[in-house]
Parts: structure tokens; sequence; C-alpha cells
């Protein structure tokens, strides 16, 4: 097929997510290797936020690729009640890079029902119903993947379902007041949301779910002892902890899992993305020793036909793997200061950009019509101009792929990225904020 017959196709068969269908125009990619893909007139572009920041490898990675097809050639699918190698193999993988508390992994097919049976498993350990989490989160777009989300994605699935309670976000720089530290901010937000819990009753709450960094939603990072002290929360009210990790999990941050940056341990653990880098659906719920002994004598109301399903194991032990191999945590720490360091420079350089927030290489630009006054350049919830999509074009213009999200332009790419690829693809986004400049 060429491209403009699979453009057609694609328009013409296919719901395309997140999108108003009449206006769509995809591009018809060929082939990928490294940071880069390339459409059929042979044109590179560089994928700057990893795809939807699960392709952490990159593309065309043979150890993941030879992986999948020696898992073909002995066997495809067989059921999660049978014991077969690569889904035994990367759950003690996984549960040997998590703190020593962790005991097992329930599989799923990606991020949203891994936090859905999160939850589930919350739950049934519990006795409780409600689940806390936070407004500027995203957790899914299922059912009750997307009433754990806070964020506008959520009005589809509304009126929602009864038990679901969103927090705000220790979120510094939107906030009104005027902080004289970080640990003041953690002092007071860690008040707010105690007060809410015994507000919804102290034995009625189940879970705290928190994405352990807000990912697409501007990559909020946590203020010091933030964490820790929800962690306290739970352990004065009996809930249980769930960090979702689907998209900071897996060296995002230079660390095997973000909330490793924080001094906390968490009860459960979401995560995707990462765990096979893209090149096939692969989720699960990491969960701790005591919550698994629980269920040695209490029936475990999940299941999926796909859970641990071999091929996308297999494909997920060759990955795992390949973070060692290829020294990730090391190259995330080098080359993520470079990023770090040009971002602190374009937040100098340029009036719109409001803040710069990253860790690793996981990092937002927040873009704003004011220094001053702090006003996002496209309100909360509502962009009728399409500015940031604008944006977005100028960037594809220069073959700088990524996406907006709010006021936000998110920067997350590949985990083997090298520092003149940083610098050369950091320079076109460079480019566009001037342009950005004139419109403010």
């Amino acid at each position: 097929m060429d491209a403009e017959t699979i453009k057609e196709y694609h328009k013409k068969y296919n719901l395309q997510s997140w999108s108003k269908q009449g206006n769509i125009n995809p591009l018809a990619i060929e082939k990928a290797e490294g940071i880069y893909f390339y459409d059929y007139e042979g044109n590179r572009y560089s994928d700057m936020s990893s795809q939807q920041v699960n392709l952490n490898l990159g593309y065309g990675n043979k150890a993941i690729e030879d992986a999948m097809k020696a898992q073909m050639d002995k066997l495809s699918y067989i059921g999660p009640s049978y014991a077969v190698e690569s889904r035994s193999t990367l759950a003690k993988m996984i549960i040997d890079r998590l703190p020593d508390s962790f005991g097992k992994v329930f599989f799923t097919n990606a991020g949203a029902d891994a936090n859905e049976n999160a939850i589930k498993i919350a739950r049934m350990y519990t006795g409780r119903k409600k689940v806390f989490s936070r407004y500027r989160s995203y957790h899914g777009s299922s059912f009750g993947a997307g009433n754990l989300t806070g964020e506008p994605r959520r009005y589809p699935l509304e009126p929602g379902i009864p038990g679901f309670v969103h927090f705000f976000d220790p979120y510094i720089y939107r906030e009104p007041i005027e902080f004289e530290s970080e640990e003041a901010a953690t002092k007071y937000y860690l008040a707010k949301l105690r007060e809410q819990i015994i507000y919804e009753g102290r034995d009625q709450v189940a879970a705290i779910v928190m994405e352990t960094i807000t990912g697409s939603n501007g990559v909020i990072i946590p203020p010091k002892g933030y964490l820790p002290g929800v962690r306290k929360i739970c352990d004065e009210f009996g809930i249980v902890m769930i960090c979702d990790e689907v998209m900071a999990g897996w060296f995002r941050t230079g660390k095997n899992f973000a909330f490793q940056n924080f001094d906390v341990v968490p009860d459960i653990v979401t995560f995707a993305k990462g765990v096979t880098c893209g090149y096939i659906q692969l989720g699960g719920v990491a969960v701790s020793s005591k919550i698994a002994e629980y269920f040695d004598d209490n029936f475990l109301s999940c299941g999926l036909t796909y859970s641990g399903h071999p091929l996308a194991c297999a494909a997920g032990v060759a990955c795992v793997s390949e973070y060692d191999r290829l020294h990730i945590a090391e190259n995330v720490a080098k080359t993520g200061a470079v990023l770090a360091q040009i971002e602190d420079d374009l937040k100098e350089k340029h009036p719109c950009v409001g803040d710069v927030r990253h860790i690793g290489l996981f990092s937002a630009l927040e873009l704003v019509c004011s220094k001053q006054t702090k006003e996002p350049l496209v309100a909360y919830g509502m962009d009728p101009a399409g500015t940031m999509g604008k944006i977005v074009g100028l960037l594809k213009d220069r073959k700088f792929m990524t996406y907006s999200h709010e006021n936000m332009v998110l920067v997350c790419p590949p985990l083997i990225i090298t520092e003149d690829q940083i610098r050369e693809e950091m320079q076109k986004m460079d480019e566009v904020l001037t342009i950005v400049d004139s419109w403010i």
C-alpha cells in the first residue's frame, strides 16, 4: 500500500482516539529505528515523547524482537492458570526490583486495567469502598480507571461510580498561597488531605491512588516530604497506598520506579508502558507480601483472558534485561542533566515559559501569557483557538514530534537518546518558543 491509501483507510475505517474525526490528518509511517521514525517520503521525525511516554528503549531493539520470535516458536499463548517460563521469570524480575516488602504480581494488558485491578484488590483487602485520587491525574479511560482520573477526560464517564473521591495535587506553581518552602507546602497539602479523609469517614477509605509524578498533566513533582507524609496518613487510617507508575516507572526518572526517588514504600505499584516499551501490550499490579498473603485464604476476584500473556512476558523479560545491558539508568542521569539545563535556560529566555519541571527524561514546559500573573496560555480544559495544537504543529514542521496537554508541552524522549540528539532537538523547541513569545 502507498502512503495515501494507508491514510485514506485510516480516516475512513478507524476511530482515532482523543480526536474530532472530521479533520484528522495522520502521518503514514513506514519504518523506525532508534529515536526516529520515517514517513513514506523518507522524512525523518524525532520521537521526543516516546510516543505515549512508553517507547523507552526506542525503535528496533533486536533483543526484544528476538525474544518475541523465540517465544512464538515455543508457545504463543496459554491461559493464566498455567505456569509458563516467560510469565514466571518476569514476575520474579519485577519483584526483585521492588522493595523487600513486595511479594507478587498480577499481570494485566495495560495501565488502565492495572489500575482497575489495583483498586479491586485494595477494596477486597480492606473491606472498604471509597478510593481517593487527585484532580490532575490520569489513570486510564476505562470505566473504573476513568473514575479514578481527575482531569477532564473523566467527564464522558459522569455521573460516575459512587465512592471515588478526588483531592488536589501539591501543585505549588499554581497554588494561590505563597509558601515559604516546599516543606511548608507539604504540611498544608497533607493537612487538607487528612481532613478530607476524616470527613469521608476514617474507616471508609480503601486506597489513595496517586501517579507518583503526575504525568501528562504537567510532570508535577511532589514537594519534599509529601509522599512519606501520605504514607504516614495511610498507616494512621489503615489505607492502602497505591503508586501509579505506568508512565513514571521503568527508569523514566532515572530510577527503576519513580517512588524510589522519594524515600517511600507504597503497598501496591501499578505499571505498564516501559515494561515492554510498546513492543506489545502488558501491564501489572505488584502487591506487598502482606496483601499477597491475604489472598492465600481469600478469593482473588480478578481475572483477564490475556493476563500474563506468554508473548508479552517474553518481551518484558528481554526489555527489563535491556535496561541493565544498555546502562539506561546512567544514560538518563547524564542526558537528563543536559535536558534540565536546556529547559532551565529556555525558561529564563522566553516570556511564554512560566515554569519547567524535569526529573530524569520526564519533563514539561508550562506556557503562560504572563510570567507575572501566571495566566496560562490556554485556560484549563479549554482551547477554542487550538493554540496548543498550533504549537505542536510548529514543532512537527521541524520534525520534532511530541504532544501537549492543557498549557503544557511534554518532552519525554526515549531513554537511549544521546546528548547531541537532545541539543539538536531542543534547538527546534527554542525556535518555536520564540514564535510563541510573539503571540503574547
